[in-house]
């Protein structure tokens, strides 16, 4: 079996008595779509952070393509690859598509950033973006301010933007969220491919994508992981069933 690509180990975060991370242990394989569910408040967001470095843990370890992280920032695990979309877009909403991936070129590259009437004529820079944008579908959208985009498209840009800073594994928090049946089924498309670039670490309360997509399932409750598995192990777990997809075991 591979390596992971991600490494959690008995990772644990406090706020007071709260116990909001208790023990939490899982990992993430090449090529693979891990989902995490969960109830609301089961602490699925507050792992994330610990994840992405937005939030230190108290105890535990996180390794990411080998190596310990737990010392660096958000920015550090970003530019190791490790891409993260959130609940809530980040997105420079009056900036086109084409121009909110190439922040992300010009900030891989190292380079500064200059007036951008002076980098629209650098190829470098135009030509990386645009290969992103292509790779999630919106080549024909680069010109469509990030407002003017649908939901679906956001969250497809917001990839392009992780894509463009050489994402090596996605942390995807609830792509669903907002969007209708057929946003969702378009999505739902998008990321069973996108599994092929980099392995997905997936939060997400639209079970219907949960079961459609994922190799395995790790269900959070209040802090901890009652069960881990396929997506048939999960639907058959008795703990799963009581506690939360809200069944009589």
């Amino acid at each position: 079996m591979a390596e992971p690509v991600l490494e959690i180990r008995d990772l644990a975060k406090n706020f007071g008595a709260l116990k909001a991370t208790d023990g939490v242990s899982l990992d993430l394989r090449p090529g693979e779509i891990h989902a995490l569910i969960g109830p609301n408040g089961a602490g699925k967001t507050t792992l994330m952070h610990q994840i992405s470095g937005t939030l230190k843990p108290n105890a535990g370890s996180i390794r990411f393509l080998g190596q310990d992280v737990l010392p660096l920032g958000m920015a550090a695990r970003s530019r190791l690859g490790l891409g993260r979309t959130f609940q809530i877009s980040s997105l420079v909403p009056e900036y086109s598509a084409l121009r909110n991936v190439m922040l992300a070129v010009q900030a891989r590259q190292g380079s500064s950033f200059r007036f951008f009437a002076n980098v629209m004529a650098d190829a470098g820079l135009t030509d990386g973006a645009m290969a992103a944008l292509s790779r999630v579908g919106l080549a024909d959208r680069a010109t469509v301010q990030a407002a003017e985009l649908s939901h679906g498209e956001r969250r497809q840009l917001e990839i392009a933007i992780a894509l463009a800073l050489g994402a090596r594994a996605f942390l995807l928090d609830e792509p669903m969220a907002g969007m209708g049946p057929e946003g969702s089924k378009t999505l739902t498309g998008f990321l069973d491919a996108l599994r092929a670039e980099a392995p997905i670490l997936l939060v997400e309360h639209d079970m219907d994508a949960v079961f459609a997509l994922a190799d395995r399932i790790s269900v959070l409750v209040y802090g901890r992981v009652i069960a881990s598995g396929s997506v048939a192990e999960i639907r058959n777990d008795p703990a799963v069933r009581t506690a939360y997809l809200g069944e009589a075991s």
